[in-house]
Order: C-alpha cells, then sequence, then structure tokens
C-alpha cells in the first residue's frame, strides 16, 4: 500500500513510500530511506501531486511512539499555508531533531508531579470578576483578553484557570516573550501549583528536550512554561493556551522560519477547539481592535494587587537643566534618585541601547567605525573591550590605522548603559552598581543575577527593554528613563505603539509592594502626547487614536502586509532579481506590490538587499497564489527570497 510521508526537510509536499504490510496510519511516526541515509518522517494526510512514475522505496520501520495527532496536522498544514513556510521545514519545528523521536527515553517525570503543598493565594474581587469573566467563554475556542495595569495580579487569575483545567485532566501551555523571563516564572509556578511545569526554550539541553517531549506526548507533563517553540510541542490533551505578555514583539520570529507567535498560537487554540487567553498591560493594537470588534472577549484590571499604588510620573525637563560635558543624567535627576537611595529603593536606570557606545568615529581622520559585513556602525562594548556589530556579530578590537597619522583617536558618540553605569559609579562609588541586558544577563548566570537583585544585594541597575518584561523586584521604587526622546531604531510602522507599551511596562516595574515610587523621563519634549499619554494613564485613548490612523493609512490591523527580500553578494544583480521578481509577481497576482527599493539597512553579513512588500485587505487570503508564483521563478545562483508575512521589523 502506498503511504504520504513527510520530511522534516525543505521540501513542500510529502514523499510517496511503500508501506509493506506494517498497517500504517496518519500520525504514525516511521523512519524511511532518504537520499543515502534513513530519517524520521510522519505519515501524512495527503499525497504529492506528480504524473512522474518513481519506484517507490520501502518504509523501514514505524516507530514505537503514540502517533501525532490530527490537530497538530492541520495546525502545521495551516502555518505552512499561512506564513508561505515549505510544509517539511514546518513539521520540522515539531519534531526538533530526529534523536527526540528515535531515542526516547524513559522517565519517571517526579519533577512535574504534586510533591508539595502549594501556598493559598486569595483574590480579590477584581480577580474574581476576571476569572469568572474567563470561566464565562466555556472550554470550546474562545479568544478571552486579560487587560490589566501592571502588578494588577493578572498572573493569579489565569494560574486560577490553568489549575482547574489541569486537575480536569487537562493540559497548559503558558508562553512567555522571553527566556530570561523563566527562571523567576518558574518559581513562582512553583509556589502556586505544588509542583515543576517544564520549561521549553532554546537553552534547554537535548537530554531533557527528550524527557519533556515524551512526557507531553504521553500526557504525564501536565504543564508547559515556554518561548516560542513551544508552541509546536506535541500535547496529548491540551486544554488552554495562555500568552503572557501578549503585545511583546518578541514573540515575532524574525531570522529562519518567520512567524508570529502569538497569532499563530490563537489558530492552534482554533484548531485544538480550547480556549486561549491574551494576557496584557497594554493590548496590542491587533489585539485591541478584535476586542472593539467583539471578535475577543476582555476583563480590565484597573487595580494593583492589595490595593498598592501606581507610580508616580515626574518629567525632568533638559531645556531648563544643561547636561554638562560626558554627563547624560541631570543634577536634578541625581538629587531625586539620592533621596530614594537613603530610603534603601533600589533605582532603575533605563536605557535601550547595549553596550557603551553606539557610534565611534576618529576625532583625526573622521572615520566612523562601520561593520564590514553590513551598513551600521559597530558598537563599542567597553567591559569586554571590543567593537561589536549587532546584526551580524562581527567583533574587531579598537585599533585602527588612521589616514592622518599612526593610530585612530576615537570618539564615543553617545551613551549606551554601560556608559551609564560608568557615570554613575562616579556619582555613587558606595552603591552596588549591575548593568541588566542580553549580553550580561547570559543563561547560565540569569538566575543568580535576579536573585542578587530580589535579595537586594543591587542598589542601582542600569537595564535595557529586557527588563521591562514581567520581572518582579519588590524594592524596585524609582525609575530613571535617561532618554525619553530616544524612539525605536527599528524601520517598523509600529514605532508609536511600541514606544508606549515599552514605558508602559516600564512604568509598571516600580511599586510593585505597594511602597511609594516614582518614574522620571529625562526630556527635551516635555509636552510630548506619547509622554502624556502615560502619565495620565490614557493607553486605552492612545490605541483607539492609533486604529484610525491605521485605518486611514491602509495599515494592519486593516490590511495585511507581506515582505519580501531579495538578498546576493552583487548590488547590482540584486536590484535586478527584485525588479524581476515583482514584474512576474504582477502577472500572478492582484494586489498591490510596492518597490522594490533598498532595505533601510541595505547590507547584512556581506548581502545587499532590496525589499517589496505587498499590501492588500485583511480579509484577503493570497498566500496560497503568492506561493505558487514564486515557485515558478527561477533566481539567479546566491539570490535568496526572505518571505515575511505580517512584518514587524522593515530594517
Amino acid at each position: 500500500m502506498k503511504v504520504p510521508i513527510l520530511i522534516p526537510n525543505i521540501f513542500n509536499h510529502p514523499f510517496t513510500y511503500e508501506d509493506n504490510n506494517k498497517n500504517l496510519s496518519k500520525g504514525d511516526y516511521v523512519k524511511v530511506p532518504f537520499g543515502s541515509s534513513f530519517v524520521t518522517g510522519v505519515v501524512w494526510n495527503n499525497f504529492e501531486k506528480t504524473e512522474k512514475i518513481f519506484k517507490l522505496k520501502l518504509v523501514k520501520e514505524k516507530l514505537d511512539v503514540p502517533r501525532m495527532k490530527n490537530s497538530l496536522i492541520e495546525f502545521v498544514n495551516w502555518f505552512s499555508l499561512y506564513n508561505i513556510v515549505p510544509l517539511g521545514m514546518s513539521l520540522r519545528l515539531t519534531l526538533f531533531n530526529k534523536s527526540i523521536v528515535e531515542n526516547l527515553e524513559e522517565h519517571n517525570y517526579k519533577n512535574f508531579k504534586l510533591f508539595i503543598k502549594p501556598k493559598k493565594f486569595l483574590l480579590n474581587d477584581e480577580q474574581k470578576k476576571s476569572l469568572l469573566e474567563m470561566k464565562k467563554k466555556g472550554a470550546n475556542f474562545n479568544v478571552h483578553v486579560l487587560d490589566g495595569v501592571t502588578g494588577s495580579g493578572k498572573t493569579l487569575v489565569y494560574f486560577s484557570r490553568v489549575k482547574e483545567l489541569i486537575d480536569e485532566g487537562f493540559q497548559a501551555l503558558i508562553m512567555l516573550p522571553e527566556i530570561g523571563l523563566t527562571s523567576q516564572f518558574q518559581k513562582r509556578f512553583f509556589e502556586y501549583f505544588g509542583f515543576q511545569a517544564a520549561i521549553w526554550h532554546s537553552g534547554i539541553s537535548k537530554k531533557n528536550k527528550k524527557i519533556i517531549w515524551r512526557g507531553i506526548l504521553e500526557n504525564k507533563i501536565k504543564a508547559v512554561v515556554g518561548a516560542r517553540s513551544s508552541l509546536f510541542l506535541p500535547f496529548n490533551k491540551l486544554g488552554i493556551i495562555v500568552v503572557d505578555e501578549e503585545h511583546d514583539a518578541s514573540y515575532k520570529q524574525d531570522e529562519g522560519v518567520m512567524y508570529n507567535a502569538r497569532d499563530m498560537a490563537i489558530s492552534r487554540a482554533s484548531i485544538e477547539k480550547i480556549p486561549i487567553n491574551l494576557v496584557t498591560s497594554i493590548p496590542s493594537v491587533e489585539t485591541f481592535n478584535n476586542v472593539l470588534n467583539k471578535k475577543y472577549s476582555i476583563s480590565i484590571m484597573k487595580k494593583r494587587y492589595q490595593n498598592a499604588s501606581m507610580p508616580k510620573f515626574e518629567i525632568i525637563d533638559l531645556n531648563n537643566k544643561k547636561l554638562t560635558k560626558k554627563n547624560w543624567i541631570a543634577p536634578d535627576t541625581i538629587k531625586k534618585v539620592s533621596k530614594h537611595l537613603e530610603k534603601k529603593d533600589q533605582v532603575l536606570f533605563f536605557l535601550n541601547r547595549r553596550g557603551f557606545s553606539p557610534f565611534v568615529i576618529c576625532k583625526k581622520c573622521h572615520l566612523k567605525y562601520l561593520c564590514p559585513n553590513c551598513s551600521v556602525n559597530m558598537i563599542y562594548h567597553k567591559i569586554k573591550n571590543y567593537l561589536l556589530c549587532h546584526y551580524c556579530g562581527f567583533k574587531t578590537s579598537l585599533i585602527r590605522k588612521c589616514k592622518e597619522s599612526n593610530n585612530c583617536e576615537f570618539i564615543f558618540c553617545g551613551p549606551g548603559v554601560e556608559r551609564i553605569a560608568e557615570e554613575l559609579k562616579i556619582k555613587f562609588p558606595q552603591k552596588k552598581i549591575l548593568v541588566f541586558s542580553s549580553d550580561t544577563l547570559l543563561k547560565k548566570n540569569s538566575k543568580n543575577i535576579i536573585e542578587k537583585i530580589e535579595n537586594k544585594e543591587i542598589d542601582i541597575l542600569v537595564g535595557t527593554q529586557l527588563i521591562s518584561k514581567g520581572f518582579h523586584f519588590s524594592k524596585l521604587n524609582c525609575i530613571v528613563v535617561i532618554d525619553a526622546d530616544f524612539s525605536s531604531h527599528s524601520y517598523d510602522l509600529r514605532s508609536a505603539e511600541k514606544n508606549i507599551q515599552l514605558y508602559h511596562q516600564l512604568s509598571g516595574r516600580a511599586g510593585r509592594e505597594g511602597l511609594e515610587s516614582t518614574i522620571y523621563f529625562q526630556t527635551y519634549t516635555p509636552n510630548d502626547e506619547m509622554l502624556n499619554n502615560i502619565a495620565n494613564k490614557n493607553t486605552h485613548i492612545f490605541l483607539k487614536k492609533e486604529i484610525q490612523l491605521r485605518k486611514k493609512n491602509k495599515m494592519p490591523p486593516f490590511f495585511r502586509f507581506i515582505s519580501l527580500i531579495v538578498s546576493g553578494r552583487k548590488e547590482n544583480e540584486t536590484e535586478l532579481e527584485a525588479i524581476k521578481l515583482k514584474r512576474n509577481l504582477s502577472n500572478y497576482l492582484n494586489c498591490e506590490i510596492l518597490g522594490p527599493v533598498s532595505a533601510p539597512i541595505f547590507r547584512i553579513k556581506k548581502k545587499y538587499r532590496c525589499r517589496l512588500l505587498i499590501r492588500m485587505p485583511k480579509k484577503n487570503l493570497i498566500q496560497k497564489q503568492l506561493n505558487l508564483a514564486i515557485s515558478k521563478i527561477k533566481f539567479q545562483t546566491g539570490i535568496k527570497l526572505t518571505v515575511d508575512v505580517d512584518p514587524i521589523s522593515f530594517n
């Protein structure tokens, strides 16, 4: 009997094999010959469409693993279609690597079973109301938004709902936007449930991934806390999905296989016919628009847990308080921070720039230090004493022959978090200061760093946006935004939304234990509408205005964008291929195609980049036609096409 087998590879179709009386069914995991070796595949739900006649190879063996559920097969098919990702590559996301399936190990799963008495947490009236609204929607597919101010106890609400479903025998998936959040979250989970959740992200060892994968497949692991990739785990009896910090741009995978994990989580919940909760302190524009259109239900929590007060906001007008040379912190700011430190408050200085300086130039020859592979500045990291490209990872020492004489003499333009920390060490020599960024918060030491902060061993934090995402530091009662005028440098159409979400989240880190707290904004534009919206807590007013603006300008969520990037090593050749692509697509697609133009960062990793943008009404789904059109185009050797559905970054 012939059977279609999907291989986790670049191919967009299953291959036909001979069953040889193994009684194979859809979803069975099998080992099959492919090329000169054997690979793990899955019996799929449709055959390859071809008129060619092949000599069929035999399936080598059926693996002793519970078969893939129909719902996961349907999800993989949908994921592939929507994101224009080869079907085999979509399957690879569920298998992770072949050893996970082929070499499953027996395990007693004791760490994931109830073995302590959990703490009791009492819900306040607002939390009880939100929980009741969740439950009213039932156990079938529905999208419920839990919108609460930072510190309102949203986690306890959805924990309560998750626990009810686990007690009924279901599994739960809780998604977080950043790996760095998992250690602190794991502790909170354990205190509430009395057992460990399975943690899933890129930093988990292969051995643990095997254990977790099997435990989920066999319904022996009830709860998973994970990053984007956890969405593709083979749940046996999934009962609920929670997307925490649903507004966070980190849910968008913008390398390799590109997709928005939040949107795909909603798709999987729909296919699994289960509820999904989107948790946020300020919804994304897309989510809020669906709430306004009654597609999603919503619960709003306006008060902090145990009636803790929200932080006060104070503008420090830099027009009246000039900064001295090589200083980035105003004297008034130092005075205010000193008062907080006297009260034993922790203080956070926020600047969303890694390293010491974002721009390095020679004062003699005036040459910038640019990345040789990318059209961007090299960032100076003083702690490690090297220049680093944040796009390709190229490193070099701070030495260069000068065109004028000997070596260059460098000027460091602008501050990064390391430079701010250096200034603070001069201002507060007795205080313990820590830089909190992706450079310092490494996987191996993140737990120790977070424990130091929690144990009040750190007086002053200097952090990037990483610190705004869900951390709970009880003594953090003072936050200083160094440069409130600095907007996101990424080329996206959501910069206003992104910035208000960032500063709103950031302000929510302060005063979480009920103590008086303040967030200070250093700015040259004290009347800025965004700052006033934050100070006046008018986030929903901002979102409504943004929705109107998006609709007027034919932008998401009213129109769908698909970004096409043509890249190659020769600039002229890349441009010509991009022009050819647009001409060919115009023959197949009845929609607006903008470009091609050079991408804002026109060279990354020694490859030139041209961008096209497809724009169409949201109701139109053209991915199938687009995929067909692309498959008929033959590019020159060395030319690569990258497709990004619903892009966030336009770099």
